[in-house]
């Protein structure tokens, strides 16, 4: 009954997400899939030599770079040994592979692996899908310490790993350095406070181009809030126990409505709605001069541009110390109920993932965080930041973050219907009403839903 429950909660959450995480390239589908063929077994007898490989199904969401990057890596892991092999198989979207994963989340039918959002997070630990990375982590006496600490935080509770981190982000914002220097701005300081973003705003609106912009999502306005420390849900942000009161409507969350908007009411920001090709299009063609965007999307963002790029720390409100930033993208999870060979071949595979080289590799042709700081050093990674520095602040802003309950990241299970409520909030605010009115509306949408989640949960 419990787990008919949780799938009638996350039904409800589906029909009401919006935008899948930045981390999702796309939500095409291929063709043809490739499907794992499983050894046959049948009771009491024995049909699998001990020379075969053990092969398990690794269900992602990247298209794009992402997939090309994937697959690559996954090979080299195939090739690396001859005990186990992993095949890797696009579900779509992020939302779409979670409801396959519905059917069969476990049993032995499951994946070994699953590629989840950020915000999927308290909804797996909740489901009775999947086995704690902390108990491989655990058996094999594994030194997470080598892992960027900035990143396991979010994926932890009460000190346990419970998956294993992959695609991260966090976001940034990026300038026109060239409109910085029109403008008689200083292109190599980029401003830092809410105040300061105002203040360059208005001078770099020129003719067509805005001086800020964000995009219309609630991963941003959950960033602005938490690098001034502020909370968005209580019971510590969801990790001390099931939320049921919303906190984003407080100080910090009024702070950064009011930011935008003053912006918005002065015809400095320019509002280019929820879809991320079109704000960073905006940027490249020079019709907005700063604006926020994933880490992961720095290097279209220079590749794109006619003119010099720089990449900044988020602001913050000028009477807050900067916390730091979350993590978002994406972590994979073992599934339960599958056989014990399968999850040691899902653990060899998470390992072989961390490895330094591994993880230059994917930060350098996608652009996310290498969850093993030492690829950093490696040399290829050394001469691609020569080239674009950029990148090095993106990490920097990552590695300055303070670590608490702001910076960990909220957990609830009804994330992207709260998501929701901010983008609708986002809306009506640039339509001229109340910043107060619309953020306490949201707030109250979000208890509602995390209500009736905890209700049917129990």
């Amino acid at each position: 009954m419990k787990m008919l429950k949780l799938s009638f909660v996350w039904l409800l959450i589906l029909s009401l997400a919006v935008l899948a995480a930045c981390t999702n390239s796309d939500s095409s589908t291929k063709d043809d899939e490739t499907e794992t063929s499983k050894p046959a077994t049948s009771e009491g007898t024995e049909t699998e030599e001990s020379d075969e490989k053990v092969s398990i199904e690794f269900w992602h969401a990247m298209s794009g770079t992402g997939q090309e990057s994937l697959d690559s890596i996954v090979k080299g892991f195939n090739d690396s040994q001859d005990k186990y092999e992993v095949v890797a198989e696009f579900q779509g979207t992020y939302e779409e592979s979670l409801t396959k994963l519905r059917g069969v989340g476990g049993t032995k039918d499951a994946p070994a692996i699953t590629q989840v959002f950020e915000v999927g997070t308290k909804y797996m630990i909740d489901s009775g899908y999947i086995e704690p990375m902390q108990k491989f982590i655990d058996k094999d006496n594994y030194d997470l310490s080598q892992l960027e600490e900035n990143i396991l935080n979010y994926y932890k509770v009460d000190g346990e790993l419970y998956s294993m981190p992959f695609n991260s982000s966090t976001p940034v914002m990026v300038y026109n350095k060239d409109a910085f220097k029109e403008a008689g701005l200083d292109p190599e300081k980029a401003p830092e406070t809410f105040s300061e973003v105002i203040d360059a705003a208005a001078k770099l609106k020129k003719g067509e181009m805005y001086g800020f912009s964000m995009l219309t999502y609630g991963w941003f306005f959950e960033q602005l809030v938490a690098t001034q420390g502020g909370l968005y849900v209580d019971e510590d942000n969801g990790r001390s126990g099931d939320a049921t009161e919303a906190l984003f409507n407080g100080p910090e969350g009024l702070n950064v409505f009011s930011f935008l908007d003053t912006m918005n009411k002065a015809g400095t920001f320019g509002n280019f709605g929820t879809n991320w090709d079109d704000i960073r299009a905006a940027f490249a063609s020079g019709k907005v001069a700063m604006y926020m965007d994933s880490s992961a999307g720095v290097a279209g963002a220079i590749t794109n541009a006619r003119f010099d790029v720089g990449v900044a720390y988020i602001p913050h409100a000028e009477e807050v110390k900067r916390n730091g930033v979350v993590i978002g993208g994406a972590s994979l999870w073992m599934s339960k109920g599958i056989a014990e060979k399968d999850q040691e071949a899902a653990w060899e595979f998470m390992k072989y993932l961390t490895t330094p080289e591994v993880q230059a590799q994917w930060h350098l042709d996608t652009g996310y965080f290498a969850i093993n700081p030492k690829a950093y050093d490696e040399e290829n990674v050394k001469e691609k930041w020569a080239e674009f520095p950029q990148y090095k602040v993106t990490v920097d802003q990552l590695q300055d973050t303070v670590p608490g309950l702001a910076t960990q990241g909220a957990l609830i299970s009804v994330f992207p219907e709260s998501r929701q409520q901010i983008v609708t909030a986002l809306e009506d605010l640039y339509q001229g009403k109340d910043p107060q009115e619309v953020l306490d509306k949201a707030a109250e949408g979000t208890n509602r839903a995390m209500e009736i989640a905890n209700k049917t949960k129990k």
